[in-house]
């Protein structure tokens, strides 16, 4: 009996980019090694949770952002009106983790932090790195879980960041 190795044995490089060639790597490879739980909840027939985030995605949310929601949910309750928007604060405020703040003085970007960056050619802009419920709260507040925000929990001060536009940035002050 001749035995076969599971894929063939070449190269894992692709010869033009030099980067891994994943996808012949694992093509061979059963469904029982991929996650099922990353898929989107429409075709897995799970809900999204009450803020929109994928099903057991844990929502973060400031302490300022939780206090905010929970005086629009009293506000609404005593003037008894809009069931359907009180039923939307309970479950919000049911599933939310509130994040404690940054240091004052950090380095790096963290969850509730503002950021300040600085363009090429000398503009600067601010965000506030918040939870997908309380970006209605600030004008720069931007959710921990949009590509910008990402961007930003991944660098320190003086790190470079791709904006929306696509131009670069560099952190130049963190709060």
């Amino acid at each position: 009996m001749v035995e076969r190795p599971l894929y063939e044995e070449k190269s894992h490089l692709d010869s033009a980019s030099g980067r891994p060639r994943i996808f012949e790597l694992y093509q061979g490879m059963s469904r029982a090694f991929v996650r099922e739980d990353v898929d989107p909840p429409e075709r897995s027939g799970r809900k999204r949770s009450a803020s929109g985030l994928p099903p057991r995605a844990v929502n973060y949310i400031t302490a300022r952002g939780a206090a905010r929601l929970q005086v629009e949910l009293t506000r609404l309750r005593a003037a008894g009106d809009d069931a359907e928007r009180i039923a939307e604060l309970e479950r919000i405020l049911d599933s939310i983790k509130i994040v404690d703040p940054p240091d004052a003085q950090a380095q790096s970007v963290s969850f509730g932090a503002t950021v300040t960056v600085s363009t090429a050619d000398g503009k600067t802009e601010t965000y506030r790195v918040v939870g997908v419920d309380e970006l209605d709260f600030e004008p720069d507040a931007v959710s921990w879980i949009s590509p910008i925000g990402k961007a930003l929990l991944a660098s320190e001060l003086g790190d470079r960041i791709t904006l929306e536009d696509g131009q670069t940035a560099k952190i130049v002050k963190i709060e």
